[in-house]
């Protein structure tokens, strides 16, 4: 019996760490589509430089709205454009904000709602390197059929390369790798739950 346990127990993890390096190997190294247009550009707060690539992204005629997600309340897009240093008449017209979400799967279903409201299928996705696989799969749940392009940022603490050799990097990786993990077992699950409903 324990000689089994064990073996399960080595099977789950042999199976949990060629995931995470899956996972890592998953992190993209470049933007593969930098130049295509969009209907709109969605900005995942919470890191260094996304906002600032989405504004370039915006004045570059990359989408014609940009929608910023997870904004703290009493923020609004003149305060937004002036943290990133942009002048607010350049684009307020542009920009819009969402205040519900406060974490990933919020980022996506208050954006899905803002495509619904406006009448867009195609998004440009802009949040961290390391962030974009979970982010595309949150995505891609709640908008199965909006054409999806990543855009990732690279933040310079981030070490992709021999990430295992960098504690902070290595941290980052495993942590988002067991989010990753929750969030695809959740939609399994609703997945799961609306088949039996219709059966």
């Amino acid at each position: 019996m324990i000689t089994r346990l064990v073996g399960v127990l080595a099977m789950l993890g042999v199976a949990w760490g060629g995931g995470l390096f899956w996972f890592a190997a998953s992190i993209p190294e470049v933007v593969s589509d930098p130049a295509a247009r969009t209907d709109a550009i969605v900005v995942l707060t919470g890191g260094s430089g996304r906002l600032g690539t989405g504004l370039e992204l915006l004045s570059g005629d990359r989408a014609g709205k940009l929608f910023v997600s997870g904004v703290y309340r009493g923020v609004d897009v003149a305060k937004l454009l002036e943290l990133a240093r942009r002048t607010p008449e350049e684009l307020r017209c542009c920009v819009e904000i969402g205040y519900s979400a406060d974490n990933t799967a919020g980022n996506a279903a208050e954006t899905a709602a803002w495509m619904r409201k406006q009448g867009y299928r195609s998004l440009r996705i802009v949040t961290a390197n390391y962030h974009m696989p979970r982010s595309l799969l949150e995505f891609g749940f709640v908008m199965p059929a909006k054409k999806l392009i990543a855009h990732p940022v690279f933040p310079a603490h981030v070490k992709r390369d021999r990430w295992w050799a960098w504690p902070g990097t290595a941290y980052l990786i495993v942590s988002e790798y067991g989010k990753y993990i929750l969030a695809w077992l959740r939609h399994l699950a609703v997945g799961r739950r609306a088949a039996d409903s219709v059966s």
